[in-house]
């Protein structure tokens, strides 16, 4: 095997494009592309750069009668990058695990929190319940301060177990020799599992507007419409307690791949995210509360969160393009 295809097969083990190697070696693609053609031949320094990327000898990539790869022992990549082990990989994949069920707990939580105030609004308005409206509003209140009060610190305790892998989340890194074939193998037998929980997810939010329709034909009164509604945000947590875990889960794999939504580029976008985000949040949380305040509306202010998640959308895909630019 000449240098031309160990190149080649090196790239590629790494889950590197021709771009990718190019930026590392500080040349054009154009001139990779010529390496891995045996067109010409790299400098001795970037063959010496390589080496070290790559975590192999001189001697392998220049000799051609050595085929089998040969190792570095305990030196660290030229371009200064972390390198995961086997095992990190392995521990970072089953807290992301154990940590995806109580995240998705958490934002359960947050979707049914609104339900003890909706319910018992609509109690106080019909006299065949004694509650008086001031008494429903203050313990459904209470009700939602509690559930987003546990959500936040599931939230909380979580981020501290999953806080010593955050770079692999912010930060270019390297794997170490035979991560990503473990990576691969887990996520392939993950995959038909992804399949089927995206599927039950979706489908849960798609008919959880059917006890709303079926109220309307049945019974429309205020009462029911309010019990409807309850109904559909209990369906909703569920698909998205199934959804958020799922996507937690495959996002690991994702992670350590720096494929998806965590390419070297997304991570740069995802700063300029992070940032944009943080203002966008306070912003609407300001407005949420400075609205039902006013209104007292808390039954109907709730939808502020749902459409404030769909415009943040259109602002990351926004950030992303100003970064790409």
């Amino acid at each position: 095997m000449n240098l031309a295809d160990k190149i080649l097969r090196l790239r590629k083990k790494n889950g590197w494009s021709q771009e990718d190697l190019a930026e590392k070696c500080n040349v054009s693609r154009q001139s990779v592309s010529k390496w891995e053609g045996g067109v010409s031949i790299p400098d001795l320094d970037k063959i010496l750069l390589m080496s070290q990327m790559f975590g192999v000898t001189t001697d392998y990539l220049l000799k051609d009668e050595v085929a089998e790869e040969e190792y570095l022992q305990g030196d660290e990549p030229a371009n200064g990058l972390r390198r995961v082990s086997i095992a990190e990989a392995n521990e970072f994949m089953d807290t992301r695990k154990a940590a995806a069920s109580k995240i998705a707990y958490g934002v359960m939580l947050c979707i049914l929190s609104p339900i003890g105030l909706l319910l018992l609004g609509a109690m106080s308005e019909m006299e065949r319940f004694s509650l008086a409206e001031d008494a429903a509003g203050g313990i459904g209140m209470i009700i939602l301060l509690i559930l987003v009060a546990i959500a936040v610190v599931i939230f909380i305790l979580t981020g501290y177990q999953l806080k010593p892998f955050e770079f692999l989340e912010k930060e270019d890194f390297e794997l170490e020799y035979g991560v990503r074939g473990v990576v691969i193998e887990r996520m392939k037998s993950y995959q038909p599992t992804y399949n089927l929980k995206t599927g039950v997810g979706v489908i849960l939010c798609i008919l959880s507007v059917i006890p709303l329709f079926a109220t309307v034909i049945i019974n429309p009164i205020d009462l029911y419409y309010v019990v409807a509604v309850d109904a559909l945000l209990v369906l909703v947590s569920i698909g998205v307690f199934i959804l958020v875990s799922n996507g937690m889960i495959k996002g690991s794999f994702d992670q350590l791949l720096q494929d998806g939504d965590y390419t070297r580029e997304n991570k740069r976008a995802g700063k300029l995210i992070e940032i944009v985000g943080s203002i966008y949040w306070m912003v609407v949380v300001a407005i949420y509360l400075g609205i039902s305040f006013v209104t007292m509306a808390w039954h109907q202010t709730w939808i502020i969160w749902p459409v404030a998640g769909v415009l943040f959308g259109a602002v990351a895909v926004i950030c992303k393009a100003v970064q790409k630019k």
